[in-house]
């Protein structure tokens, strides 16, 4: 498996600051606040990662972070420096036993997500998000879709899919 979470971390970290400006205000219109921590890329095929998946990994967490956004349900919450730190310093999220509850709880969010992409080959690929209420750690939301194509279409498509119209009709 190749872990690319801490720099998808970083690109993440850096679209929710410049998404999520008016923070007070969308607390106090109902929004809830989410804390996103990127996506993870699983490598499970025979081919190396590229630095075209690399990207991509970065594409899917800026279209979450933008969707979310711009339903004007959700507020990315920001991550301070220091939860950052502690992040980029831990097991890999997939792996951690719930530790981005804590880390959400951290950042004053109300829900805590992330997602992963599966390279089972150039030809199929699975992408997922994991969504869990601060409050309990309940299940909020959890999706996949597969995708066929190892491009930056298919993997924009099969997100925009999987949060227009699974998500974002559910919630």
């Amino acid at each position: 498996m190749t872990r690319q979470f801490p720099n998808v971390f970083r690109a993440a970290a850096a679209c929710a600051l410049l998404l999520c400006g008016a923070g007070a205000a969308n607390a106090a219109e109902g929004k809830l606040k989410v804390a996103f921590f990127g996506f993870e890329l699983i490598n499970t095929s025979p081919e190396p990662v590229g630095e075209a998946e690399r990207r991509r990994i970065a594409l899917i967490g800026e279209l979450f972070v933008k969707m979310l956004t711009d339903s004007g349900r959700y507020e990315i919450a920001p991550l301070p420096e220091a939860l950052r730190r502690k992040i980029a310093q831990s097991a890999e999220i997939t792996g951690c036993n719930g530790c981005q509850i804590e880390w959400a709880r951290e950042a004053g969010a109300d829900i805590a997500a992330f997602g992963t992409a599966q390279k089972v080959s150039n030809l199929i690929l699975n992408e997922n998000i994991y969504m869990n209420r601060v409050d309990g750690g309940a299940p909020f939301f959890s999706g996949s879709v597969d995708i066929r194509g190892n491009t930056d279409e298919s993997w924009s498509r099969g997100m925009k899919y999987l949060i227009g119209e699974y998500f974002l009709k559910q919630n």
